[in-house]
């Protein structure tokens, strides 16, 4: 069995959140390998980007890290107070944790710049949510990563993603690392995801 963290904020963005949600819950119900996805936050009550309102299964003082197999963290939006808790401390240390065991790490959107906060991506490529003169991008190269404009990067263990029409894309390429090329293809077929055109991996948001 193959054990994820998803590593919620308040503010997430509910359709990041829930690409991991059905695409390892599919795995594991189909797939070739089990996989417990397990959702943990700092607080017992998040309120989502757009309102929703969620209950995280555990808080994050309650998991022991070195149980889980991977890291999945969702993006969200700065006005419903993602950075607050997704550039706090316990969110930073959780991220280190992963990468310097070595461990997967699949971020979406601008969840990579907490990646890069916390000192993960210097000298690595990765990507994240621009617009034309975006701060993002420039969080990002101020962390010392390389910034690569286009839907989704792949450095070693880490994936990072340019917004949330990437997320199932996150989650496929997670699925593969955890298990293989093979059954992540699979589940894609079973849940009728079409894969997209190498056009699309290349296309840049800001031409």
């Amino acid at each position: 069995m193959k054990r994820v963290l998803m590593l919620l904020a308040n503010g997430v963005e509910p359709l990041e959140m829930a690409a991991f949600t059905d695409v390892l819950g599919w795995a594991d119900l189909i797939g070739d390998d089990s996989i417990e996805l397990v959702n943990a936050g700092l607080r017992r009550t998040i309120v989502t980007t757009f309102g929703l309102t969620l209950t995280p299964r555990f808080l994050l003082n309650e998991l022991d890290l070195s149980s889980f197999d991977a890291l999945a963290l969702p993006g969200g939006f700065e006005p419903a107070g993602f950075y607050e808790e997704a550039l706090s401390e316990p969110f930073l240390d959780t991220i280190r944790h992963f990468v310097e065991a070595g461990k997967p790490v699949a971020s979406v959107c601008v969840s990579s710049v907490c990646l890069g906060v916390a000192g993960v991506l210097r000298g690595r490529s990765a990507t994240t949510y621009h617009q034309e003169g975006g701060k993002r991008k420039s969080q990002l190269l101020e962390t010392g990563a390389h910034f690569v404009d286009r839907p989704l990067i792949v450095d070693n263990n880490i994936i990072t993603s340019s917004g949330p029409g990437t997320a199932t894309e996150v989650a496929f390429l997670l699925l593969e690392k955890l298990t293989s090329a093979e059954n992540s293809a699979h589940v894609r077929k079973k849940m009728r995801f079409a894969t997209p055109s190498q056009e699309w991996f290349e296309t840049p948001q800001v031409p």
